[in-house]
């Protein structure tokens, strides 16, 4: 049947278009097959023993999407809003579903939980590992959890939107709003599909540059392909235990990855306008721009002063390069580590946990709360405060030159309650699984901003797997959240949505 129609109990229920949600997904999973060959690829290349994992995963991922485009066939192709969320949310776990086939049929074999985190890790951008030991990784693993991150940065739904232009029909709308982040979702086109491309246009392109410039430094091509991915993504996902780390001593390359983590974590549609507009007077023009700005040179001064504090003053980098290097990889929610930033002190890791929650601009790869709600709760705070004094006067909140209505700020205070609640939630499951209090709300904040960053018994030189089973669940389901920004996928748990 081409609808399902669930038992009347006196309630009126909805038709959900269910078999067009299952065909779609039918054919990302072809997509997601495509991009396997190129994980495949690397592995005949080096000439190691997990191309078979790839062979068995590809096999399995694409007839499983051609099953559910064979088997589905909707009388009306078209999907609502309600669809657009169901999709979109459950492509995301569809994709870390099939995604950790070759982590768990590989030479090194993880468990389910395992698995699952790893995936989910990757496409959410988050960057967070079990794996304690990257380096014995094989090339065709290590390249397939940057291109996990590289496709979840621009979002999977943006990328079929981009190679698909017929879904843009199919509820294409909806799905670009529930995958995208930010308050407003700005199109650079009227059709939702030339946006998709022109965005995945700008997103390969700083790829590419950023590849050729880390292939300059003491990085071999594969290193320098894979860090390009997950540091445009605002990924993190290294091919070094060390991370970054690794290449210490490289000045260049930490220069380069700052510079281009900076650049994931600004609005793609700002990047766009700044190209092909008025140039760089456009993108200072931009009121979320300079709170960027002014938000990383003020937390380069509170570092230096934490730094110099605690006495971890030993090199001129130590108050230069590496405190902007974390500082850059924290808010973007990239991840990347240089050094152990523990060490600074506890003011640092208070800074961390700030910037954990800010976040860079809506509209990028970046993860957290966004500083455009950041700055509009501001506002809107100061506003109230002002109007206590002048009860009379009317005071409203603007962004970029435009009203932000109060229904939109009072969804941003909606958000901001459940992002807070959702974090304690989670805190306090792990800390029932025995995780240390502190450790459990910051690999909770980690998760739900997508930065993968650990402290305490995930930190530096360590992994997630010290988290438990059941917690590895946890945090898969608080990275999922994250990255569709709770609306996505906590609409889908109100009973309005199910019924008429």
């Amino acid at each position: 049947m081409p609808f399902i129609k669930p038992f009347h109990l006196g309630i009126k229920t909805p038709v959900i278009n269910v078999p067009a949600v299952c065909r779609m997904l039918g054919w990302l999973l072809l997509i997601e097959a495509a991009f396997m060959l190129i994980p495949l690829a690397t592995s005949l290349i080096y000439g190691e023993d997990d191309a078979m994992a790839f062979v068995e995963s590809i096999a399995i991922t694409a007839g499983v999407g051609l099953i559910a485009i064979l088997c589905f066939r909707p009388r009306i192709a078209n999907m609502g809003k309600r669809e657009g969320f169901l999709l979109t949310a459950l492509v995301w776990v569809v994709f870390s579903t099939f995604g950790m086939l070759p982590l768990l049929i590989g030479p090194t074999p993880l468990t389910v939980s395992e698995g699952f985190f790893e995936a989910m890790s990757g496409f959410t951008t988050t960057g967070a590992t079990v794996i304690t030991k990257v380096s014995t990784l094989t090339h065709g693993i290590l390249i397939w959890r940057s291109l996990m991150q590289w496709l979840g940065g621009m979002g999977i739904i943006m990328f079929t939107l981009a190679v698909l232009p017929k879904f843009n029909h199919s509820g294409g709308l909806m799905m670009f709003n529930a995958e995208v982040t930010g308050i407003t979702h700005d199109k650079i086109s009227p059709r939702i599909s030339q946006t998709a491309k022109t965005l995945w246009l700008i997103y390969l392109i700083l790829t590419v540059v950023l590849v050729f410039l880390l292939w300059l430094g003491p990085m071999n091509l594969f290193e320098s392909v894979c860090h390009a991915m997950s540091t445009i993504s605002t990924g993190g996902y290294s091919t070094s235990d060390g991370s970054i780390g690794t290449w210490n001593d490289s000045y260049y390359t930490k220069i380069v990855i700052t510079v281009f983590m900076f650049i994931g974590g600004i609005n793609f549609g700002l990047l766009f306008a700044t190209v092909y507009g008025g140039g760089l007077r456009t993108l200072w023009r931009n009121d979320i721009f300079r709170t960027y700005v002014y938000v990383v040179l003020g937390m380069f001064v509170f570092f230096d002063i934490a730094i110099i504090a605690a006495d971890q003053f030993h090199d001129i980098q130590d108050i230069t390069i590496e405190p902007v290097f974390q500082i850059v990889s924290t808010i973007t929610s990239t991840g990347y580590t240089v050094t152990n930033f523990e060490n600074w002190g506890t003011t640092v890791l208070v800074l961390v946990f700030l910037l954990m929650f800010t976040g860079a601009c809506a509209g990028s790869t970046a993860g957290g709360a966004k500083l455009d709600r950041i700055r509009c709760v501001v506002v809107a705070t100061w506003h109230q405060l002002r109007q206590a004094v002048n009860p009379n006067e009317v005071y409203a909140v603007r962004l970029n030159g435009r009203l932000i209505p109060s229904p939109v700020i009072s969804k941003i205070m909606a958000f901001m309650a459940i992002y807070m609640v959702t974090i304690f939630v989670s805190a306090m499951l792990l800390t029932a699984m025995d995780v240390p209090l502190i450790d459990a709300f910051f690999s909770t904040f980690s998760c739900m901003g997508n930065i993968g960053l650990g402290a305490g018994v995930t930190g530096y030189g360590s992994s997630y797997d010290i988290i438990p089973e059941a917690g590895k669940w946890v945090l898969s389901f608080v990275m999922l959240i994250g990255r569709l920004e709770i609306f996505t996928i906590f609409v889908l748990f109100v009973p309005e949505f199910w019924r008429k």
